[in-house]
């Protein structure tokens, strides 16, 4: 059988003290002696007393909790913001509720929703690539919680926001591949109803036309942001026996949904397909052949995105609404690269100039 769970009655009972003198000791209150206090801490550990956090938080002005809601889990990208998140939120003294949409709108708004019952101090989040409907954003400026998006930000008006220059990173990362001689440029662009996969894709088209390149229609494929994308996009131009010499991803796992695809047929990059994407993550550097990139700088990403939360949530309606562009850099590993020339290494290529 599972042992009962401690309550605060229990722990009164045993030092014969009343039940606010431990509610009160166990929120380190003042009028409770730090002798007394200490015992009672002492005590409630003994016993295995754990506080109801819900039940704290449906009475209490403020939670110390903190709610993100993110498409994905399994992904570099959004795994190493949250790792940086909890972190910022620890030294902060906060806890995360992680929540994870699976690109899906309705379970994002579910997940709002339980957010917002459970009276969270703020929320951070990178919206699914189906979310059309913003009104539950708008529920929770109305009713005054601070909130971040990050990354994915959707067209509205009064809300923090932190995203990286997509557009510059994908002129640099075309840039880059026009001036080793690349013209037969295709991109396998996500969703272009989403920040993300716009500011890519103008970035893409724009390169191509301010070098004098035309883009062509059927290598300009508009999809989702994961590998299966991927795949099948790269499938259906092998199939019409029209493959261009070099791809740009919108994402990381768009890349590799390429790698599998090409590794099927038999086909080798960067000798008959070569690769670029948007995006970094150390598994890239270990494919065969290393993947080059536009990196992201992930843990500025988060820093940003938790400094301006929680200068929200301290300053309140004084608080002056904050939009954050972060810059990107072109890494060049063993994709992408001028053929007979030896490979720059990460460090040469940081700080490469934008283009434009």
């Amino acid at each position: 059988m599972k042992d009962k769970a401690i309550t605060l009655s229990d722990i009164a009972q045993k030092l014969n003290v009343s039940i606010v003198t431990v509610s009160k000791a166990l929120r380190d209150h003042p009028d409770i002696s730090k002798q007394t206090t200490k015992l009672i801490k002492k005590v409630s550990e003994e016993m295995g007393y754990s506080p109801n956090l819900m039940a704290r938080n449906l009475s209490a002005r403020n939670t110390n909790t903190i709610g993100v809601v993110i498409p994905k889990i399994a992904h570099f990208f959004f795994g190493s913001i949250i790792e940086k998140i909890y972190d910022v939120a620890f030294e902060n003294n906060y806890e995360i509720i992680l929540m994870v949409s699976q690109e899906n709108a309705e379970r994002e708004k579910r997940h709002i929703q339980t957010l917002l019952s459970m009276k969270v101090d703020g929320i951070i989040i990178s919206i699914s690539q189906e979310t059309k409907d913003y009104e539950i954003f708008e529920t929770v400026k109305r009713r005054g919680v601070p909130l971040v998006f990050m990354d994915r930000v959707p067209e509205i008006g009064g809300v923090n926001t932190v995203a990286v220059d997509d557009y510059t990173g994908a002129y640099k990362a075309i840039e880059h591949a026009l001036n080793i001689g690349y013209k037969n440029i295709g991109h396998f662009a996500g969703y272009t109803k989403i920040n993300i996969g716009y500011g890519r894709s103008k970035g893409f088209v724009d390169a191509m036309n301010d070098h004098g390149i035309e883009v062509n229609p059927d290598w300009l494929i508009e999809g989702g942001f994961g590998e299966k994308y991927g795949y099948e996009a790269f499938l259906k131009l092998y199939r019409e026996n029209n493959l261009p010499d070099l791809i740009f991803t919108v994402t990381y796992p768009v890349a590799l949904g390429v790698y599998q695809a090409v590794h099927e047929i038999g086909l080798r990059i960067p000798e008959d397909i070569d690769l670029i994407c948007f995006g970094n993550a150390k598994m890239q550097s270990l494919l065969s052949p290393a993947l080059s990139c536009i990196d992201q700088p992930t843990h500025m990403i988060a820093e940003k995105s938790m400094e301006i939360l929680l200068e929200n949530i301290r300053l309140g309606e004084d608080f002056e609404i904050k939009k954050e562009m972060i810059d990107t850099s072109l890494i060049l590993r063993e994709t992408c690269v001028a053929k007979n020339k030896s490979i720059p290494s990460e460090s040469d290529v940081q700080n490469l100039p934008a283009g434009k």
